[in-house]
């Protein structure tokens, strides 16, 4: 496939090496003027454990292309966006009269309604699905990330299409197991509230990495997205479609938060995720949104609207 990352994130680029690997070529978006500034070659220090639990550390100056304008003739197979939730809307908005006869892989975090979301584009060329990655890129312009097993996707009811097949294909291809849900949306709803839960205790402490680890505030951050679960049903979510998602925050507690301070604190790829997360204003926008739904559908989310102070409008709580 040729395919085109949109943007140069964290995503875009840890994807777009794994998939470049399985012999996909692979080129960036980017806004104009931005090509010369990042250069021809990103850093990169992945922790990849696609066939490694505990992962293979690559390290190298990755090669990569750049185009700071897209026609709409051009002759991608695959788009793949990967931008944070209030980000869509605008990159809907340009790719929408340049999609062309391209698939367009929604692949991040999503609030709003999925289908309302990307209404401008046509609905037959849109694919679903949500990374098993994360990092940052650090002060010294490297990034940071790590790769996990599994790659997410669904749709909004029914089988995949002829182009969403093609896409999991590819995915395959470059090594991830792919885990597939008929429920998407609802998919997305639960993992968004599960955020804001987390985040209530990652901004209170200042950064992720000092929650990783730590029961007592893991603890915290079950609790928080045990309160919230109700505010997906509120949205129309069944839960009961989604028991394995939500296991780890209706399970005892005691049993819990032990578990998943160990996945956090000790699973190295997952603990790189941790750590290298540099975009703090992402965590405050999903508890913010979070919060303000919650609100407007008259759900008590006693924990979020205690952690508010550390998401407001202009609040810095420093590096997370």
């Amino acid at each position: 496939m040729k395919i085109l990352m949109f943007g140069r994130g964290v995503i875009a680029v840890a994807y777009g090496w794994a998939l470049e690997r399985a012999g996909h070529e692979i080129e960036f978006y980017v806004r104009p003027g931005r090509a010369a500034e990042y250069g021809g070659a990103i850093d990169l220090d992945l922790l990849d454990a696609r066939r490694r639990l505990r992962g293979r550390r690559v390290v190298e100056k990755w090669p990569v292309r750049y185009r700071e304008s897209l026609e709409p003739d051009h002759d991608f197979d695959l788009i793949v966006v990967s931008v944070q939730h209030y980000g869509l809307a605008e990159a809907v908005s340009f790719l929408a009269p340049r999609v062309g006869k391209a698939t367009v892989l929604v692949f991040n975090n999503l609030w709003a309604e999925p289908s309302a979301a990307i209404d401008a584009l046509p609905a037959g060329q849109v694919a679903w699905g949500f990374p098993g990655a994360g990092g940052g890129v650090g002060d010294d312009g490297v990034l940071r990330a790590a790769l996990l097993p599994a790659a997410f996707f669904g749709t909004l009811g029914g089988p995949p299409t002829e182009r969403a097949q093609a896409v999991r294909a590819a995915f395959r291809e470059a090594g991830f197991r792919i885990r597939e849900t008929t429920d998407f949306r609802g998919w997305l709803l639960i993992h968004f509230i599960q955020n804001a839960g987390l985040h209530t205790q990652s901004l209170r402490l200042g950064s992720l990495s000092k929650l990783a680890g730590n029961p007592r505030n893991i603890r915290e951050a079950i609790l928080a997205t045990r309160e919230l679960l109700p505010l997906a049903q509120a949205r129309g979510v069944d839960l009961r479609r989604h028991r394995g998602d939500v296991l780890p925050f209706t399970a005892p507690v005691w049993l819990a938060a032990p578990v998943l301070a160990t996945l956090m604190g000790h699973f190295p790829p997952m603990r790189r995720v941790m750590e290298a997360h540099a975009n703090p204003e992402e965590l405050r926008a999903v508890c913010r949104d979070t919060l303000a739904e919650a609100r407007r559908l008259g759900v008590s989310a006693p924990r979020l609207e205690a952690a508010e102070p550390y998401f407001a409008v202009g609040q810095n709580s420093g590096p997370v």
